[in-house]
């Protein structure tokens, strides 16, 4: 029993003499903890799962441990500087995740610069819970200043062994993040590799080992594209020798040869708009009459990554999918790219761009010029109507809405530029990118009236007697807001419309138009919207009757968009007036629409939808992918059947998480390593070679 108690003083008095020599250490630990279980609190809400938080102890643990090799008087600085890398990575995330419902990555810098007048959008959602780990660095200040006034570095000088407490500090973080890390399985180490889903990354390993692990990832591509050619190169002939067919003839094929097209980009026009009324009035009447007058296609989805509308610029031009690292718009427009701009230049057609917005968005300027438009009218090319300079001008003009000039003034201005278009041209290929249904939503004094409100009785809770109330239901909220918005936009496309259906023009011009991407609106919008009980006014929770389960799997469903091709002759109209109910993602719009015209990208990801039909799949580039039957989570490795009785397998789900991955890694390496190019290159110098030797 002595031995027992005298082994406790001895542990006792050690511990005591660890924490009087190690304060400084010790607070920079328990504050970057604290930190790093906080975001996890506030974002995926796995606040304390020991797995990512014994990984973020060992990393912190180990970073720390080299602060013993610097003089005691000067590791305030060492630490201080890492609490701040620290606060900077949480609140950056908070703030990212609020807005995206995912983690910002170091890629995102290169695009930092596109926000623009976005970022309003971000702020308008910034959370004083966004900043709690600012406090950290400051407390752990007033612990310095107070640690300085008692002489705690001279003391901790002289009895301080740095190259021992440096190694035995890293031995405890190694040790430490290893009894996690043999928990986590080889899958997750794949994910880990590849990155895709950044929520998945947090969930095993933490925020920090997520953030360097995404640090290594955005210097991979540059590294790789250095050294990782021939690999990638074999992989890629090897796909496409054993993936691509001749193109299958349908009752599509060569339709609209010889036809014009223009692509009409709806700026965040999701499809579950077409299904809203209030008070009678349709949101999006006109969409929803095109759709009814030409080719719908019911089960359209994005494939959208951080570039959101210059990702589907991007994946409709070429039919490859978003960069996984950055983006094409910014970080790899200089590659030389199939697309359907450049197919169609090679049959003698002009090629041309519309945005009223700066050319330097998205770096358009050159990133349009890549994908083979011979021009790129921007926001300088429409000086029709004077153009604001101030924000105070901004918020007075009428025809400022959100982010540039309105949809009505763009349309009304470029018609007259269509026409010369139309007159100088024999055929022509274009697009209109829309601008005023863009996050944030915020000119709603500028929208059309539109009234979210309900007027009607309810009982009163406290005398029992039914009353007349008017509730604001939706005019209050962010998707009150967006559905105004959207409302807006229809209204000036319904203008554009009725002026092509009345002009004498355009009797052979195709037009398609595509949602770019969804709202981005998180879940709680979308519950609020199919759970406010109108007739109570309150919100119905789970158990309670007409209670719909807005989760996950609803959210990612609900992101789709609507297709549309339609054309004013009403010959060719009849010919595809059909709904395509089969999935289809934007990586399938060039097949689908280049057998119509009668060209092929050999280089496609995507399929002619009606070639493939209900054996479709549409790939994400966070790894998730969706069927006729199914919606695969990548980061959970859960999936939610899409009817009643579907059979799903082991084996399905295997087979479509192995095309999903090469498919998205072979796109990849053809961005990065320029393989499309250096292919063409190689086949010219086999060619010349053969026409020597002969």
């Amino acid at each position: 029993m002595k031995k027992i108690k005298k082994a406790l003083r001895k542990t006792k008095r050690k511990v005591v003499n660890y924490i009087s020599t190690n304060r400084l250490f010790l607070c920079y630990v328990i504050f970057s903890i604290i930190s790093t279980i906080l975001i996890r609190h506030f974002t995926i809400k796995n606040t304390f799962d020991f797995v990512p938080l014994l990984i973020d102890t060992g990393v912190i643990l180990v970073i720390g441990a080299l602060g013993y090799l610097i003089k005691p008087k000067n590791q305030f600085k060492y630490y201080f500087t890492w609490l701040i890398i620290y606060t900077i990575i949480c609140v950056v995330n908070s703030i990212y995740y609020n807005f995206y419902l995912s983690y910002a990555s170091i890629s995102l810098l290169s695009t930092a610069g596109q926000l623009g007048d976005v970022s309003d959008a971000l702020f308008e959602q910034l959370r004083a819970i966004d900043f709690i780990y600012v406090i950290f660095p400051i407390i752990f200040f007033i612990v310095h200043k107070i640690l300085k006034k008692n002489n705690y570095y001279d003391f901790v000088t002289k009895v301080e062994k740095s190259k021992k407490m440096c190694v035995s500090t890293i031995l405890a973080g190694v040790i430490v993040s290893a009894c996690a890390l043999v928990t986590v399985t080889g899958t997750d180490y794949g994910r880990l590799a590849k990155q895709w889903n950044p929520e998945l990354v947090v969930e095993k390993f933490g925020i920090l080992v997520y953030q360097g692990n995404d640090l290594c990832q955005s210097l991979t591509p540059k590294i790789n594209s250095l050294f990782g050619y021939d690999e990638a190169a074999r992989k890629f002939r090897e796909f496409y020798q054993n993936n691509y067919s001749e193109p299958v003839k349908n009752k599509y094929t060569n339709i609209f040869k010889g036809k014009n097209v223009v692509f009409i980009h709806m700026e965040s026009m999701q499809s579950i708009l077409l299904d809203m009324e209030f008070h009678g009035e349709k949101v999006v009447p006109n969409v929803m009459k095109l759709a009814e007058e030409g080719m719908y296609f019911s089960n359209f989805y994005p494939q959208v990554s951080v570039g959101t509308s210059s990702d589907t610029e991007f994946s409709l031009a070429s039919s490859l999918f978003p960069a996984l690292s950055g983006t094409v718009a910014v970080n790899y427009y200089d590659r030389d790219y199939v697309t359907v701009q450049k197919l169609f230049k090679e049959l003698g057609y002009y090629t041309f761009s519309m945005h009223a917005n700066k050319a330097a968005m998205w770096k358009r300027s050159d990133f349009h010029k890549s994908l083979g438009y011979d021009k790129f009218y921007s926001i300088t090319d429409f000086t029709d109507y004077p153009l604001p300079k101030t924000d105070e001008e901004k918020e007075m003009d009428p025809e400022w809405v959100g982010l540039g000039l309105s949809d009505h003034e763009f349309f009304k201005q470029l018609i007259p530029k269509l026409e010369l278009i139309e007159q100088e041209n024999e055929n022509y290929l274009g697009t209109l990118i829309t601008l005023s249904n863009h996050t944030p939503f915020d000119s709603v004094d500028k929208y059309d009236e539109f009234d979210l409100s309900y007027t009607g009785y309810r009982v009163n809770p406290e005398t029992g007697v039914q009353e007349l109330v008017t509730d604001p239901y939706l005019n209050e909220r962010k998707l009150g807001n967006y559905i105004k918005s959207a409302h807006y936009a229809d209204r000036c496309l319904g203008e554009f419309i009725d002026y092509i259906n009345n002009s004498e023009y355009f009797n052979d011009t195709i037009f398609v138009f595509y949602g770019d991407h969804d709202a981005r609106l998180n879940s709680k919008e979308f519950n609020y919207y199919y759970n406010y009980d109108l007739t109570t006014g309150t919100l119905r929770e789970e158990g309670d009757d007409g209670y719909i389960n807005f989760d996950t799997f609803a959210q990612e469903l609900n992101r789709k968009t609507p297709l549309i091709i339609w054309t004013k002759n009403e010959k060719l109209r009849k010919k595809i007036n059909t709904e395509v109910t089969d999935v289809m993602g934007m990586v399938d719009v060039l097949p689908t629409i280049g057998n119509m015209f009668g060209v092929e990208n050999p280089y496609a990801l995507g399929h002619d939808i009606f070639t493939i039909k209900e054996d479709n799949v549409v790939v994400f580039p966070n790894g998730n992918f969706l069927t006729n039957k199914v919606y695969y989570d990548y980061s959970t490795s859960s999936y939610q059947t899409l009817y009643q009785g579907a059979t799903i397998t082991n084996e399905y789900i295997d087979y479509y998480l192995n095309y999903a991955e090469e498919r998205l890694e072979i796109s990849n390496s053809i961005i990065v390593y320029d393989l499309i190019k250096k292919e063409k290159e190689e086949n010219r110098g086999l060619e010349n070679e053969k026409t020597v030797q002969s």
